[in-house]
């Protein structure tokens, strides 16, 4: 049964933008090959491939995404009477907190492939925090031309509120999240925007041509995955999601949502 408060939001639920999302994504990765694939059967196949990028800013997520990396340390190490001089001062032993510089991170597309020759004809990638913040968006962005260039259409399904944006237009309408389609062969994407208070879009997913598009229906996969992980046991709704903040406007939109 998935939680009545899920269903009030028409996008994603912003309290999975935290420490859930991991799972999200993973889950999310999964159902939309699976929603995919008898659409685009027998002539292609939808599956899930990962790939692992090196987080090596991964500090602006502890709490976050990555809620249990940063090790709090509360032993300490009696002063030493060798430094009693130096008055009242501590001196530095073990440290309060330990960060560390580098996490693997491992992000799962789905991949449209041709099932005669197995050639790449889409990727499908849902944006990972590590995607939208240097270093990982300049890596990113690399990706995103060498698909364009070998003929490989790519859908972004861009769910986390925090971040840049990887489409680099600065007249985009202000906006929770974002969907681009690159087609193959064009140096033109499609976008739609979209708010935490609006209905999600169904996005058409590409394949060779003259095949016609499918059809994605995101919501669809979203109250799948809700439903699958039980999600509504691990967030807590009184605490405030994931940021960044709301304005006070949306807050309130939410509020009210509490309250029916």
């Amino acid at each position: 049964m998935i939680c009545k408060l899920f269903l009030h939001f028409l996008a994603l639920d912003p309290y999975l933008e935290g420490h859930l999302w991991h799972d999200v994504h993973n889950r999310l990765t999964s159902v939309i090959a699976e929603l995919l694939a008898p659409k685009i059967a027998p002539k292609y196949v939808a599956r899930v491939e990962p790939y692992t990028v090196k987080d090596t800013s991964p500090a602006s997520e502890i709490g976050i995404t990555y809620p249990d990396v940063a090790v709090l340390r509360h032993d300490r190490v009696e002063e030493p009477a060798a430094v009693a001089a130096y008055g009242k001062a501590t001196v530095a032993t073990e440290p309060d907190l330990i960060i560390p510089t580098e996490i693997t991170v491992r992000i799962p597309v789905v991949e449209i492939r041709d099932s005669e020759k197995n050639r790449l004809v889409t990727a499908i990638e849902i944006l990972s925090p590590v995607n939208k913040r240097e270093p990982g968006w300049s890596i990113y962005q690399k990706k995103r031309q060498k698909l364009n260039a070998i003929g490989v259409h790519l859908l972004e399904i861009d769910l986390l509120r925090r971040g840049r944006r990887v489409v680099l237009d600065y007249n985009l309408p202000k906006s929770h999240y974002l969907f681009s389609l690159w087609r193959a062969g064009t140096d033109e994407n499609a976008i739609w925007t979209n708010s935490v208070h609006q209905p999600l879009p169904i996005l058409p997913v590409p394949l060779k041509s003259p095949d016609p598009d499918v059809l994605l229906p995101l919501r669809q996969a979203l109250d799948m995955i809700y439903q699958r992980g039980l999600y509504q046991l691990s967030i807590d709704y009184d605490k405030e999601p994931a940021p960044p903040e709301f304005s006070e406007e949306e807050k309130n939109w939410m509020r009210q949502l509490m309250k029916t």
